[in-house]
C-alpha cells in the first residue's frame, strides 16, 4: 500500500509539473507565490458569483482586523500586476489553494478544498476581443494536450484521449440548440457531440430570462468570457477544466 500510494504521489507531482511548464511555454508567465488569507475590506477577496460565504479566521497578533481564506485570487493577480509595474504581454500565474465551504454539491468535480492554477496577464486595450480571446483558449487547451502527450510518454498504461480541436459556442446558441433542456444538459449534450468545447458568454440574462450560470458582478465581463470544457469518459458528462476570460478594465 505504502509503495502505491509513493508511486501515485509522485504521478500527480509529474503532471503538475509538466503542465506547469507548458503553462509558462504557451503564455508567456511566471510563477508567483500567492497568499491564502485575505483582510476583510480590503477590496482583495473574490466574491465569485457574489453569494458564496467565506472562511473568516480571527489572528491573535492583529486584533483589529478580520482575514478571510481567499476564494480566488482574481483581484489580488490585478494588483499585483499593477503595483509591480507587468507591461503588456507580461503576466502571472499563482498555484493557488483555497476553501470554499459554500459549493451547492460534494462530488466529483466539486471539493470544499481549491487547487489550481490562477493567472492573470497585461493586454492592450485593442486585444479586449473574441478572437484573441480564442486565440488564448487554444493555446490553454494546447498546454493541457502536450501534457497528456508526456504523461502516455512516461506512463503507457494511460489511455485517456483529448481533442485539441476545440468548438466554441456561446450560451444563448446553446439554448437555442437545446431549449427544453436544463444549462447542464446542454454542456453535456455539445461536449459529448464536440469532445473539446469553450461555453462562452456566461453569465448574462438569457432570451428565457435565466442565466447560464453565474459569474462575479464586479470584475467579469460576460461577454468575454467562458469555461473551457473536456467530455469526460469515466465520469459520462461534461468536465470544466477552466473558467476564464477577458476582465473589465
Amino acid at each position: 500500500m505504502k509503495k502505491t500510494f509513493i508511486l501515485q504521489q509522485q504521478e500527480i507531482s509529474f503532471v503538475k509539473n509538466t503542465f506547469t511548464q507548458n503553462l509558462i511555454e504557451q503564455l508567456g508567465i511566471i510563477e508567483v507565490q500567492g497568499p491564502i488569507l485575505s483582510e476583510v475590506g480590503n477590496g482583495m477577496q473574490d466574491n465569485l458569483s457574489g453569494i458564496e460565504k467565506a472562511v473568516q479566521v480571527n489572528v491573535k497578533c492583529i486584533p483589529n482586523a478580520v482575514y478571510e481564506v481567499v476564494h480566488s485570487l482574481a483581484k489580488w493577480k490585478r494588483h499585483t500586476l499593477a503595483r509591480f509595474h507587468f507591461k503588456e504581454g507580461e503576466g502571472l500565474f499563482v498555484h493557488m489553494k483555497a476553501l470554499r465551504p459554500d459549493e451547492d454539491s460534494l462530488d466529483q468535480t466539486h471539493s470544499v478544498y481549491v487547487d489550481q492554477w490562477d493567472w492573470e496577464k497585461v493586454i492592450d486595450r485593442q486585444m479586449r476581443n473574441t478572437e484573441y480571446l480564442k486565440d488564448t483558449v487554444n493555446k490553454i487547451v494546447g498546454a493541457i494536450c502536450r501534457t497528456l502527450d508526456c504523461i502516455k510518454e512516461n506512463y503507457p498504461a494511460v489511455t485517456t484521449k483529448l481533442s485539441s480541436n476545440v468548438s466554441f459556442v456561446t450560451t444563448q446558441e446553446l439554448e437555442d440548440m437545446y431549449p427544453e433542456m436544463s444549462p447542464k444538459e446542454r454542456e453535456n449534450a455539445y461536449v459529448k457531440e464536440h469532445r473539446t468545447a469553450f461555453i462562452m458568454q456566461i453569465g448574462d440574462t438569457l432570451k428565457s430570462g435565466i442565466k447560464h450560470d453565474g459569474r462575479a458582478p464586479d470584475y467579469d465581463d460576460w461577454t468575454l468570457n467562458g469555461d473551457i470544457m473536456f467530455w469526460h469518459d469515466t465520469l459520462g458528462c461534461a468536465f470544466e477544466v477552466s473558467s476564464m476570460g477577458i476582465r473589465v478594465d
